[in-house]
């Protein structure tokens, strides 16, 4: 059965930092590109990240701030944020895309076939 879980959200002050983790079960994350979606109150799904075999991504408003990793050995993907703003406050998920392992190809919702929960970041002082 595949599942994806994030954890590592919670409240941080402006500035702050934190690092949201992905658990990916039921199969390699080698296998398929991964992403981070957000969605602020009142707002559509953004996408924010993504990896691949091929390469990393990033949107323009987390450029330079935030880095996506993954370790195989845990088939886990990572989120590392650094000098959060309240702009970057809302519900962070991961989505996989088994058909595109090799590049990521852009962050359009109906591509990717595996969603996780959730979890929610505050940004605020």
């Amino acid at each position: 059965q595949v599942q994806l879980v994030e954890s590592g959200g919670g409240v941080v002050q402006p500035g702050g930092s934190l690092r949201l983790s992905c658990g990916v079960f039921g199969f390699s994350i080698g296998d398929a590109s991964i992403a981070w979606f957000r969605q602020a109150p009142g707002k559509d799904r953004e996408g924010v990240s993504c990896i691949s075999d091929g390469n990393t991504d990033y949107t323009d408003s987390v450029k330079g701030r935030f880095t996506i990793s993954r370790d195989h050995a845990k088939n886990t993907v990572y989120l590392q944020m650094n000098s959060l703003t309240p702009e970057d406050t809302g519900d962070y998920y991961c989505a996989a895309d088994p058909a595109t392992y090799y590049y990521c190809s852009g962050y359009k919702i109906l591509e990717y076939d595996y969603w996780g929960q959730g979890t929610q970041v505050t940004v605020s002082s």
